[in-house]
């Protein structure tokens, strides 16, 4: 890996993998699919949320964010870094969750440590101590994908770029706080229990996804709760247990695959396959087949309004 960081997709198998190879314990995240507040308490205890949005790059810095109120004085008092460094807000917006959760979540001696050397910093020397973290980086970067196209430490962003953001929301000291490392401060939501937060989360992130064309589709929102593994064993649930196994034996598997790239192999799989159409006189019938097939699988996800990336 380069000394750069990378990105990392918003993934419950990548975030839940990142939280235990930092050293943190029982704990995972998961995706959610529908955006109300019974979903959510459903997965109780909910330590924060981390939001992945199209981030508005033409949007000029303000004194008063467009939602809340920024709390300067929470900045010192709470674990809030400023994002210094392209790529890291992913795993910065994790950590802004796991760091104010120190107590309720076994962090980890490593992260114990990196939190104990930077609480009497500011958020900007916070930001620059997590980024010149060689654990959090080489650990954020161990499940960035691999490309032998596109070297996103060197990569430059143009106005025609779709350009996306994590932030964490998280109850702290009885508020709901609103932790982006591009904005100078925490955001207070107002009052907010570790109990309450499904409930007054989930109108703060539907004000944020109203600001958006109703076009705009392409939001995700991860969960860190405690391990689901733990809350079936407690209550003997056998079935459910297993499924979270298989759950994390496919989280490893995508996750390994991430590491690697098959271009070399598809294209020489690819070299093979039009030999063998061409032998057999039917390359260009093979060719329109396809053509006509992704055509109609592109017309039917256009109408069904899914996006292509995120």
């Amino acid at each position: 890996m380069s000394g750069g960081w990378n990105t990392i997709e918003s993934d419950a198998g990548v975030f839940t993998y990142l939280l235990q190879n930092l050293g943190a314990k029982d704990v995972q995240f998961e995706e959610l699919i529908s955006l109300d507040s019974e979903s959510l308490r459903q997965q109780s205890p909910v330590y924060g949320v981390i939001f992945l949005f199209k981030y508005p790059t033409d949007e000029k810095p303000s004194d008063k964010p467009k939602d809340g109120t920024f709390d300067h004085d929470a900045a010192e008092n709470i674990f809030f870094a400023a994002q210094t460094i392209q790529n890291a807000c992913g795993t910065q917006a994790l950590l802004s969750v796991l760091l104010n959760k120190d107590g309720d979540i076994d962090i980890g001696a490593p992260l114990r440590d990196f939190k104990d050397f930077t609480t009497a910093f500011p958020a900007d020397l916070r930001g620059e101590a997590l980024s010149n973290s060689d654990l959090i980086r080489e650990t954020h970067n161990s499940f960035a994908r691999s490309s032998p196209f596109v070297d996103e430490t060197q990569r430059t962003a143009t106005e025609d770029d779709d350009v996306y953001h994590f932030i964490a929301y998280t109850p702290i000291n009885g508020k709901l706080y609103e932790l982006d490392g591009l904005q100078p401060a925490p955001i207070s939501h107002g009052d907010c229990s570790f109990e309450e937060f499904p409930d007054k989360v989930i109108p703060v992130l539907q004000r944020r996804i109203e600001r958006y064309p109703v076009t705009e589709i392409r939001f995700n929102l991860l969960a860190m709760v405690r391990d689901l593994r733990i809350k079936a064993r407690e209550i003997g649930d056998v079935e459910w247990l297993q499924r979270e196994e298989q759950k994390r034996t496919s989280w490893q598997w995508e996750n390994a695959l991430r590491r690697h790239n098959f271009i070399g192999f598809v294209g020489e799989l690819m070299k093979g396959v039009v030999k063998q159409k061409i032998k057999e006189g039917t390359y260009d019938q093979w060719v329109e087949e396809a053509k006509t097939k992704t055509r109609t699988r592109y017309e039917e996800r256009r109408k069904k309004g899914v996006a292509d990336d995120i």
